[in-house]
């Protein structure tokens, strides 16, 4: 049973859920995976701990985790980027195996760009500035991420999506993905969960949440099927 370490922000766990139903193969009920969620929105803000030492989501991570593996988890997934900056130390705290969302999004790239390349970032400040995607996607990537105005820009119109605000949101998150086309990006990857609620056009865009889904799905086939990922 997968266990799903939600709430980090609500809609982006909802958006999950509906691509981890659409990433599994089956014809029937019964052939889909078994899937318990906790879904608490009161963890503390992953980027605020990060940047200014706010108060950290470590524990409320934990405790989540806990829960999840009482309802009878035996394996985990984080739709949240920010939150893997804490992924060692979750990962140290519990004897069932969690799905990282940027191994995922590797996964993807090496699918769509072969050679890697450039890689363009959208991410909120936290994930950047932590280096959560640097420290798991191949060597022979370059990374691209917004800076100084479009970062702020970007981080306004994360917070306007998690309002429900989508159609202004994804005015700017269009801006930002062609701003780092221009700086020669060959695949971007949305790379906060609450992008994918307002996609920018493009058919260049790797999208976390649904990459997740598919390692979820992967995982969910071999362990459950004994279907090779």
């Amino acid at each position: 049973m997968l266990g799903v370490l939600g709430g980090m922000g609500p809609q982006a766990t909802a958006d999950f859920l509906r691509k981890l139903v659409e990433r599994t193969a089956a014809d029937t009920d019964q052939r889909h995976m078994p899937v318990v969620v906790w879904s608490v929105p009161q963890i503390p803000d992953r980027s605020r701990a990060i940047l200014e030492g706010g108060e950290s989501p470590l524990p409320a991570m934990l405790r989540g985790l806990q829960q999840l593996r009482a309802m009878g988890a035996n394996a985990a997934a984080i739709p949240c980027n920010t939150a893997h900056h804490w992924y060692d130390a979750l990962a140290a705290r519990t004897d069932m195996p969690i799905l990282h969302i940027v191994d995922a999004v590797a996964d993807e790239l090496r699918l769509r760009m072969p050679e890697a390349g450039r890689v363009g970032l959208m991410a909120t400040r936290g994930t950047i500035a932590a280096g959560i995607y640097e420290r798991r996607l191949p060597g022979s990537c370059r990374l691209l991420a917004p800076d100084g105005a479009d970062l702020d820009d970007l981080m306004e119109a994360v917070g306007w999506a998690k309002g429900g605000h989508l159609e202004r949101a994804r005015t700017v998150f269009a801006r930002i993905a062609d701003g780092l086309r221009a700086r020669g990006a060959q695949a971007i990857v949305m790379g906060c969960t609450e992008i994918p609620l307002a996609p920018p056009p493009g058919d260049d865009l790797i999208d976390s949440t649904d990459a997740l889904a598919v390692r979820c799905s992967k995982w969910f086939a071999q362990s459950h099927w004994g279907v090779a990922a």
